[in-house]
């Protein structure tokens, strides 16, 4: 049941903070719900959780129509295209996957006056992997600064998505590589709150390093299903 599966993340997430020396009220969950049907999103939120994540841009918009009736606070974290980003802008509350200037100008330019700044991640290619989106650890400065400056946009912080590692030291050292590089950004934006790493498989290894948003999928909804559309 997904109650039983949120309960253990919960506990996972709580020893690990404990271990950590930190508290639990440091560090947020975010359900990584994409390929999950709305009908699973709001059995989990009935549990308590109120953070979703979403990759698929048109399931997840049917999904925030579907569940309009419910508070809930939706995170894009896939790649963005430029032709998507006016919908991302118009229906999240925070995009953790910016990567080049041009999608946070759109984002910033399309956002609705109405609503409140959208919270903005920038996604470092952390594992220099090639099918991995993201800017290099070289370009951060230059593009935080410029996307500080945008109006309509609310600059929070890194989010990484590190190569597969078993080894929980390996894990801890990247890991150490994205704080760091957010605690040098601190130094003229010291507003920046949010270390968006670590999923189901190193989640320990995240909070360790100083994670403040876990990204859980698997071991919340069990094995994924593939995407009916995207």
């Amino acid at each position: 049941m997904l109650a039983d599966k949120y309960s253990a993340v919960r506990q996972q997430i709580r020893l690990a903070c404990e271990n950590a020396a930190r508290s639990p009220d440091s560090l947020s969950l975010l359900a990584v719900s994409k390929t999950r049907s709305a009908d699973e999103v709001r059995e989990l939120s009935h549990c308590g959780q109120r953070a979703f994540g979403e990759n698929y841009l048109q399931e997840a918009l049917d999904k925030i129509d579907a569940l309009s009736d419910l508070d809930l606070e939706w995170h894009f974290i896939g790649p963005i295209q430029s032709n998507k980003t006016r919908p991302i802008a118009e229906h999240f509350d925070w995009v953790h996957s910016v990567d080049r200037l041009k999608i946070a100008s759109r984002l910033s330019e399309q956002r609705p006056v109405q609503l409140p700044p959208l919270n903005i991640c920038l996604q470092v290619n952390i594992s220099d992997e090639a099918s991995k989106s993201g800017c290099t650890p070289d370009e951060l400065p230059a593009l935080a600064d410029a996307v500080a400056r945008l109006p309509n946009l609310r600059l929070r912080g890194l989010m990484a998505i590190p190569k597969p590692e078993d080894n929980p030291q390996r894990q801890r050292a990247v890991f150490a590589q994205v704080r760091q590089l957010l605690e040098q950004l601190q130094h003229t934006q010291p507003a920046l709150d949010t270390l968006s790493m670590g999923m189901s498989a190193d989640i320990e290894a995240a909070i360790l390093e100083g994670s403040t948003m876990v990204r859980v999928g698997t071991a919340l909804f069990g094995p994924r299903n593939p995407p009916s559309t995207r």
